[in-house]
């Protein structure tokens, strides 16, 4: 359960540092990743507990998000769940309205607009999303965190804790550190399999005998052991090495995009700064704001410097805006060093422009959005397949008409139980619904029967005639679909 490399440093390998100024190798330290030595090892991070403005503005937003993640699945629109994906079922249910493999299209359209949004999204603000609302820096940050806080101490009281040889009390400390970490991964893969199989079906697996339900039991270990994996082991190296955000960023970044930068025109050439140093001598001596303190490399949660520029580990956290702001007013130094801006702003002072190419994004993304909300509001009802039975023939009927039988399926994407009856729209036909006097469809569900057509053999136009059904409800036609009907040959 201890960290690895105990006493390990909270960020990448420095070069020696003088008195003065801290020797930067400009072309080697994007070379290193912080969570890793040279030889390629794990270096365990222990960044230490962030405080101030931004950060309490963060974890108001993550307790807000917290909350909506775990009332999800229990909050119904209509009786529908607000967000449930049973891929069992092929079922999902987004806002309260229930989607099936059919509405295939809207789901596409969905996903485009989402990318879509991305994309303007870090354009303009690079990545935002990551530091304020991405559930992996939620839920690590925000809480698991915090638990260790609370639980070891700060950044100094890990080291010699992970250092410290074994005893009583570090053993006592750990487990009940890891135990609370079990048991919330349990509670957070529980949360996540709701939104796959339902609050409903959830609660029959936990009260119904486990021997019944071990596929669903076997998804509950596994969520829970992936969620411990990663926020008690993983931690950070999931932005690093899994999420593909960070290495896509660069394609999208430009100079015009707002992202978390230290200015280096204000902070260059670093070094301490002395109480009876007025800021007008230390510009005389080639120094600049940067005390090179380190501290927000020490708060930074996946060890890098952002000193360094604009790199793939950042997150946009801002807990290194909030540790140089504190020591800027310690000093009695204008605030703003680390801080939100773009290329631009820092170089040349410009302030964050709406650019040629975050309209034409926004255009895409408005058109995208337009067209989902087309589909979602003109979906009908009901959808019906309506297909001859596989490997039958016509046969003949009473009085000499010709019958075909077909399989009907019939999706109802209502809450409501529709009573379902079938008229041919454009010839003289029958339709016998068979097994039952009537064919209803409970409600946000899908339920089959099989059909009869008699037709008269005059009015059969050929070997296939085509036809057109109409699917009604209490007289009203909700739905009309196109089948054929085969036929002896004239």
């Amino acid at each position: 359960m201890s960290a690895p490399e105990p006493g390990g440093r909270n960020g990448p390998p420095e070069a020696p540092e003088s008195s003065v100024t801290r020797a930067v190798n400009w072309e080697d330290f994007r070379e290193h990743l912080a969570t890793a030595t040279r030889d390629g090892s794990r270096r365990w991070l222990y960044p230490k507990r962030p405080s101030g403005r931004w950060y309490r503005w963060r974890t108001w937003m993550s307790w807000v998000l917290i909350s909506i993640m775990f009332a999800g699945p229990f909050i119904r629109i209509q009786g529908n769940p607000l967000l449930m994906f049973n891929i069992v079922e092929r079922r999902f249910s987004i806002l309260g309205r229930i989607f099936w493999p059919q509405d295939g299209i809207i789901f596409a359209v969905a996903m485009l607009t989402f990318f879509a949004g991305i994309m303007i999204f870090t354009t303009a603000f690079g990545r935002l999303w990551c530091g304020w609302t991405c559930p992996q820096t939620i839920m690590m940050e925000m809480v698991f965190r915090k638990l260790e806080y609370w639980i070891e101490g700060d950044s100094q009281a890990q080291r010699r804790l992970d250092a410290a040889p074994w005893s009583a009390r570090k053993v006592r400390i750990k487990l009940f550190k890891h135990a609370i970490f079990l048991g919330l991964s349990f509670v957070i893969g529980n949360t996540l399999l709701a939104y796959v199989i339902g609050t409903e079906q959830l609660f029959h697996i936990v009260t119904d005998d486990p021997s019944r339900h071990l596929v669903g039991l076997g998804f509950m270990v596994a969520f829970t052991l992936l969620f411990y994996a990663i926020f008690a082991r993983f931690r950070e190296q999931a932005c690093t090495f899994i999420c593909p955000y960070g290495r896509f960023q660069s394609a999208l970044l430009d100079e015009n995009t707002m992202v978390v930068a230290y200015d280096h025109r204000r902070g260059e050439g670093r070094a301490p700064w002395h109480r009876d140093q007025t800021p007008e001598a230390r510009r005389a001596e080639g120094h600049g704001d940067c005390v090179n303190c380190h501290q927000c490399v020490a708060v930074c949660p996946t060890g890098i410097d952002i000193r360094n520029g604009v790199q793939m580990e950042c997150v946009n956290c801002t807990a290194c805006i909030d540790a140089c702001d504190d020591v800027m007013d310690r000093i009695g130094r204008p605030r703003g060093l680390v801080r939100y801006a773009s290329l631009n702003g820092v170089q040349r002072g410009e302030p964050l422009r709406y650019t040629a190419r975050m309209k034409l994004y926004t255009g895409v993304l408005t058109a995208l959005i337009s067209l989902f909300l087309f589909l979602v509001l003109t979906r009908a009802d009901v959808q019906t397949t309506f297909l001859r039975a596989p490997g039958s023939l016509f046969q003949a009927a009473a009085e000499g008409r010709i019958s075909n039988l077909y399989t009907v399926r019939v999706i109802n994407k209502t809450r409501s139980d529709l009573p379902i009856e079938f008229r041919v729209e454009d010839l003289p036909a029958r339709v016998v619904i068979l097994g039952a006097p009537q064919f209803t469809v409970p409600g946000n569900r899908l339920a089959s029967t099989s059909v009869l057509v008699e037709m008269d053999p005059a009015k059969l136009t050929g070997s296939s005639t085509k036809l057109r059904i109409g699917v009604y409800s209490g007289g009203r036609r909700i739905e009309t679909v196109k089948t054929a009907f085969i036929g002896p040959h004239h």
